[in-house]
Formats: C-alpha cells, structure tokens, sequence
C-alpha cells in the first residue's frame, strides 16, 4: 500500500523510522566504560593542544600583555621578516638542519640494528641483560645526562681526559670545540634512546609468521640471508611510519640538552633555533617574535610531514594516512 502511495504521489517523502536515530546514543551508553577511558586523553588534546593553537595570531600582531591578544595592533609579516633578515638566519637553520639530520642519520638505523641482532640471541639470560642495560639510559633525566657529558670531558678530571693522558695526548676541552659539539650530542642521543626506540621493532619481529623462518631453513638459508629476505621486509612498515614521523619533526629540535650543553667557546655550531627563540623571543619578552619562529617551524615540519608522508605512499604503499 506504501510503494502504490509513492507512485501516485511523487513528490511525497516515505517515513524515515526513527529508531535508527538514537543508536549512536545507544552504543555509547552501552559502552559508556570505554568513551570514559578516552574522555581524558580527548580532554587534554583539547585543552592544551587546540585551544591554544588560537594563540598563534600573536605572530600577525604587535602584542602587548596589557592589551591582551585582541586588542593589540596587527603587524602582519613583520617579525617573520626580522627572523629571515637576522645576520645568523641561516647559521641557525644550517645548525638546526645539520644536528637533526645527523641525527636521523646515526639515530634512526640504530634501533633497528639492536632489534635484529637481539632477535638473533638464544641465550635467554644475556639477551635479558642487554636489554636492560641498552633500556636503562632512556630513564636518565636530560640534566643527568647532561652532568654525565660534562664531568666525563671535562679536562683533568673526566675519564676520557684520563684515558687520553694514559695515551699520550694533552688534555682538551671536547665541550669547548665546535666541530665535536653535533657528534657529542648525537651520539649521546643514540646511546641512549637507542635501546628504548628497538622495542618496537622487536615487537614487530615477535609477530612475523613462523613459517617464513621454517621455509628459509628449509631453502638452506644462512642467518644474513634470513635476516635480509624475512626479518627486514618485516620491518618495513613499522620503519616507514617511524621515518615520517622523525622527518616530521625535522625543525623540532630538542632545547633543553642544547642548551644545558652550550657555552660561549661551542656557539658557532650549537646556537639553534629553539635556543635564539629563548634567548631573544622569551628572554627579550618579544612574545610576537618567539610565536613568530614558531609558526615558521610547524610550517616547515608540516610541509616535510605531508611531502614525505605522499613519497612513502607512492614507493612502498605505507603510509600514515
């Protein structure tokens, strides 16, 4: 009787049942344990990453504290202008470059390096201890690791300077030199992230099919040849993802180690982005300027993340979205 009524009546519109309308409501009351576990995380995404994404227009504007953010007067591109026009513009961006890119370089592989040699080990009780050991560093406050640096260089007293001595070689200031300072923070970036960064990859290990290990061993192959066609491929999904990730956050280069490690004799090579936006953004209270180079920088990690997100999609079919 319905579908003779909609043919003699064109134009009218056939009742849309309503239960359909409330069932999101009812799945959520039905799971309403599970939205109350993630209200939290939603709430403080909100609160403390969204919301103040409104404080970026105190880049456009001449800000006063006074005022506030919207009575103070626009300003447009000035203070973008007076960071590209800054003498050491691009010493900051060539240091800034130069140590994460060093460091993705180094940093990166290491991880995965450490996951493939221990996925190797069958004595269970070294294999346990080396975790730990690698593990352990991770737990170390930047501060700490910093103290660990400096007195371990330091001349005369820290071990390397001792061990030098052993050698033959005079004393020297490593914290001092500016060609050591990206090394010295690279590497002490590796040794310690590196053992907590490999536990993803051995998860992923832990889950390859264990039919590919028992095919390679049928096929004779060597424990090189089953790590480069079995454990490797693995890996590569995991791996890709990471990559866009770190690229990512190219420009986000850690300030508080930088700046702990910095003295005037290593300037040359360890003044970066995020230490001048301190020292002259907040320091100087020019909150424009400081919001200003920030705006820059997540423009340019955005840029890379989209960039190298579209490339990694287009050669190994893996990507964050």
């Amino acid at each position: 009787m319905s579908k003779l009524n909609n043919e003699l009546h064109p134009l009218s519109i056939p009742l849309v049942p309503t239960a359909g309308r409330y069932a999101p409501l009812r799945k959520i009351a039905r799971h309403w344990q599970l939205y109350l576990v993630i209200l939290l995380p939603i709430a403080y995404l909100i609160i403390f990453k969204y919301v103040p994404m409104a404080g970026i227009m105190i880049a456009f504007k001449d800000y006063n504290v006074i005022k506030g953010i919207l009575g103070s007067p626009w300003a447009g591109m000035k203070y973008f202008n007076q960071f590209f026009d800054s003498p050491n513009f691009w010493l900051y961006m060539k240091n800034t470059l130069g140590i994460s890119l060093y460091g993705l370089l180094v940093g990166f592989p290491a991880p995965i390096i450490l996951a493939l040699a221990l996925n190797e080990v069958r004595n269970g009780l070294f294999k346990k201890s080396v975790q730990l050991v690698s593990y352990a560093p991770y737990f170390i406050s930047t501060v700490i690791m910093v103290s660990i640096l400096i007195v371990n260089l330091t001349p005369n007293v820290g071990i390397v300077s001792k061990l030098f001595q052993m050698l033959g070689v005079e004393n020297t200031n490593f914290m001092g030199i500016p060609s050591l300072f990206k090394s010295i923070y690279v590497w002490s970036d590796v040794w310690q992230h590196t053992g907590y960064g490999a536990i993803i990859y051995i998860a992923a290990l832990a889950g390859v099919n264990p039919e590919l290990y028992e095919a390679a061993k049928v096929d004779g192959a060597s424990r090189i040849q089953k790590i480069i066609n079995v454990d490797i491929p693995s890996l590569i999904p995991v791996s890709v993802i990471l990559l866009i990730l770190n690229l990512g956050n190219l420009m986000k280069l850690g300030f508080e180690k930088i700046y702990l490690m910095q003295n005037p004799l290593n300037l040359a090579t360890s003044e970066v982005i995020s230490t001048y936006v301190y020292k002259v953004g907040l320091l100087g209270s020019s909150f424009s300027f400081s919001a200003a180079i920030g705006v820059f920088n997540s423009v340019i990690n955005l840029t890379l993340l989209v960039v190298v997100n579209y490339i990694a999609k287009k050669l190994s079919n893996n990507s964050l979205w």
